[in-house]
């Protein structure tokens, strides 16, 4: 075992603080990994102060938006070295045998995948995430970073970018359809810059005009507040595709009435209570609401290499890992453009 030095919440609702746990040691299919930076997601917030359920792990160790570098392999590691720039995401196991993870959809895993943190490996130890300087992750749940995009730049991409671009790949956002994000936060936009690289036509639908600027400069031919009943009038059958990142209570239903016939909205975001759905606007037209999560290894690193090759990342504060509880309090006021990271070299402090 490995001690490493790390900021945990020792209880539901309680300041992050310094902590120290053991990682294991390398195994012959694992990659060990020297975490230079981690990304703060909305879901580090919600899972720190329990709000999902009540069944989270204390003390916990939040952060799956890992960025980092191979320090040392496994015996039978063939697919990384020392050295290597590489991510981890929302999950670090799966069954392997499912329907779901033989398709390559691991994050669907009829058995359970295994999350990097607030979960349970399948031998019962609790995870612990990226808010570390360090961690161990089997070979096959680790991704190949983007070489010539900045490090920090890219954690994002490892929740936020493949909670956005699964959904626009898998509903065909490209040239010729239109695509609404609703949001424009960590998540909202991340599906800005994607749906643009894809060729879509993107409108961001907004509370407020504040961010217009914003998402025009993301990559949006389109920008409307909410706030503003005739945006509702105005775009009613508008949409292939609409996407909805926000977690903050609203009426679904307006939504739904802004899709074309047999378009879809997805749901990305995870509000706290239940959303009342109303059969009407799904019957008329033919309209169809999901739900998306994250993305499996293969779609994961299909994404960074889209990124890559299309020179997108996330629009990021980099803060050090002392200040996590005044950036937990800003992301709740959306003062953050567009995702904090975490630097982390700032635990040596």
């Amino acid at each position: 075992m490995s001690e490493t030095k790390a900021y945990a919440a020792p209880a539901a609702k309680a300041p992050l603080g310094p902590y120290s746990f053991e990682r294991r040691e390398p195994r012959e299919h694992d990659v060990a990994i020297d975490i230079r930076y981690c990304g703060i997601c909305h879901s580090d917030i919600h899972q720190a102060r329990d709000e999902w359920g009540g069944d989270s792990i204390f003390p916990m160790v939040p952060g799956h938006e890992i960025a980092g570098v191979v320090t040392s392999v496994g015996s039978k590691v063939t697919k990384y070295k020392a050295g290597d720039k590489v991510g981890v995401g929302c999950l670090v196991d799966s069954c392997r045998k499912c329907p779901e993870c033989l398709e390559g959809l691991e994050q669907y895993c009829s058995v359970g995948m295994v999350v990097t943190y607030n979960g349970r490996d399948y031998d019962g130890e609790p995870t612990y995430g990226g808010y570390s300087e360090k961690i161990v992750v089997d070979e096959n749940y680790v991704l190949r970073m983007p070489e010539h995009l900045p490090l920090d730049a890219c954690a994002p991409l490892l929740c936020a970018g493949i909670t956005l671009y699964s959904p626009l790949k898998h509903w065909h956002a490209g040239p010729g359809k239109r695509v609404a994000i609703i949001g424009l936060g960590g998540l909202g936009h991340m599906g800005v810059k994607l749906a643009h690289a894809l060729g879509a036509e993107v409108t961001v639908l907004s509370q407020s005009l504040k961010k217009k600027e914003d998402g025009k400069r993301l990559g949006a031919d389109h920008y409307y507040a909410t706030s503003d009943p005739e945006t509702f009038t105005n775009l009613k059958r508008s949409f292939d595709l609409i996407i909805n990142t926000v977690s903050a209570e609203m009426d679904w239903n307006e939504y739904l009435k802004l899709l074309k016939l047999d378009a879809t909205m997805v749901a990305v975001g995870v509000p706290e209570n239940r959303v009342p759905i109303g059969a009407s606007p799904l019957i008329m037209p033919r309209r169809s609401l999901a739900g998306s999560a994250i993305g499996g290894i293969r779609e994961t690193q299909e994404m960074l290499d889209f990124c890559a090759e299309h020179n997108v990342v996330s629009d990021i504060e980099t803060i050090p890992i002392q200040k996590v509880n005044e950036a937990y309090e800003r992301v709740l006021k959306s003062d953050v453009r567009y995702r904090f990271v975490i630097d982390m070299a700032s635990l040596k402090a």
